[in-house]
């Protein structure tokens, strides 16, 4: 019964951990709907969009290139 029990509670912390990183989705100007990891960041002096895309890398884009990011 404790092997279970311990079971229930690794999935369920598992289950909480991953739900704390939303996934969001930016649509660009010329049509591109690029999927990203977390929520991307604006740096505000250079215009620049941050984001981690599906494969974990950190990536910038020109910002005036993007049209909305929504979260999915």
């Amino acid at each position: 019964m404790k092997g279970w029990a311990g079971v229930a509670i690794v999935a369920l912390t598992a289950a909480m951990l991953s739900g704390c990183s939303s996934d969001y989705v930016m649509a660009t100007k010329d049509g591109r709907m690029i999927m990203t990891e977390g929520k991307p960041t604006i740096d505000k002096e250079t215009g620049l969009v941050q984001y981690t895309d599906q494969s974990g890398h950190a990536v910038q884009i020109n910002g005036d290139e993007v049209s909305t990011i929504i979260e999915r």
